[in-house]
């Protein structure tokens, strides 16, 4: 009876393959992520493991395969948005198919990284992603020893490692571009650190479609991400009467610029028009709601995944580098030059209008 018990509370590929409608063949190639799969069958095995908190022997599974399965993320200890979306974004993907093991480390150098490798190595992982922001991060990589295969997110578009990256040129283009189209002389720009790859490539996107545009080039602000120093920044911006729009590198900075304009007497977007990058769950309820430019993480993990199993089944040329397109998200915090804040809401005043 307790046998009989025991077989019933640990489902088994048999009842996987029962449940989902298809064969025990089927659900092993989607257990192993095998390609030849299709998009329906994939679904209807996924919902039948999570159905019946199926869980594969993943100890009979490696000796019989040889493979573990196993993916190791390295990270550093941080509680930015960007990041830690990033590993949320990776995690959610390898769910059902993958085990994830992850290293966070107090800071991306190269003995930290080596190390890390190294660790994840001896766990028998069969591919590495890495989450490297930072310039220190990519260069660590490049002296990584080629016999793992490697995928690193949110190092930029032009590093010179196989890599998925969000876009970030195009999305401070596209809230440059709005900013100008809604009639802004030009637009100023709240940077985040030097360091960190995705600040580079914000200002440089911002910088293009100025050039474009043959608009002023302000003097570059840098904060550090956080709302703080978007305050402390803030303050200068309000007592300059002539800005009229401002660009901040991230939500958290926009934050502050909001509450410093708002103690200057400097309406938004009335007086100052401000958007935002990453559309934290947050930006939504400012006040005004910020118009933002949103990253897909979801995405980015998905991907990122992919090219890593391709490059552990060898069909991933090494060098590759992956853009995911961000999109701008249009709330009120952004209008037309001297507009009369409209009632509160998310829509943007000038889109309103037109």
């Amino acid at each position: 009876m307790n046998d009989g018990d025991t077989a019933h509370t640990q489902p088994t590929i048999y009842d996987v393959a029962r449940a989902a409608g298809v064969s025990i063949a089927s659900v092993s190639r989607v257990l192993n992520d095998h390609p030849n799969v299709r998009p329906q069958t994939r679904q209807n095995v996924l919902a039948a493991i999570s159905e019946l908190g199926y869980r594969p022997n993943a100890a009979a599974r490696t000796l019989v395969t040889r493979r573990t399965r196993t993916l190791g993320v390295i990270s550093f200890d941080t509680t930015l948005y960007g990041p830690a979306s990033m590993l949320h974004g990776i995690e959610a993907a390898a769910q059902h198919s993958w085990f994830v093991s992850i290293a966070s480390l107090p800071a991306l150098d190269r003995r930290s990284v080596a190390t890390a490798v190294d660790r994840l190595l001896g766990q028998g992982v069969e591919g590495i992603i890495v989450i490297a922001p930072k310039t220190s991060a990519v260069s660590a990589l490049g002296r990584v020893h080629g016999g793992v295969p490697l995928v690193a997110v949110g190092c930029g578009t032009h590093a010179p490692l196989t890599s998925a990256a969000v876009d970030n040129a195009a999305g401070a283009a596209q809230a440059t571009r709005y900013l100008l189209d809604l009639g802004h002389r030009t637009v100023h720009h709240v940077a985040g650190p030097a360091t960190w790859l995705d600040a580079q490539e914000r200002v440089a996107g911002w910088r293009r479609v100025l050039r474009e545009a043959r608009a002023p080039e302000p003097e570059l602000m840098a904060g550090d991400w956080s709302s703080a120093s978007g305050y402390q920044i803030g303050h200068q911006i309000a007592a300059d009467p002539g800005v009229t729009a401002v660009f901040c590198g991230n939500d958290h900075m926009a934050l502050g610029l909001l509450r410093a304009l708002a103690e200057q007497g400097r309406r938004v977007p009335g007086d100052v028009s401000v958007v935002g990058f990453d559309d934290i769950p947050e930006s939504a309820y400012f006040l005004p709601p910020l118009t933002t430019v949103r990253q897909d993480f979801g995405e980015l993990g998905r991907r990122a995944l992919g090219m890593l199993v391709e490059m552990i089944n060898g069909r991933q040329p090494p060098g590759t580098c992956l853009r995911i397109p961000p999109h701008l998200v249009a709330r009120a915090s952004a209008s037309r030059p001297g507009l009369r804040p409209a009632a509160a809401g998310d829509e943007a005043p000038g889109e309103a209008a037109g």
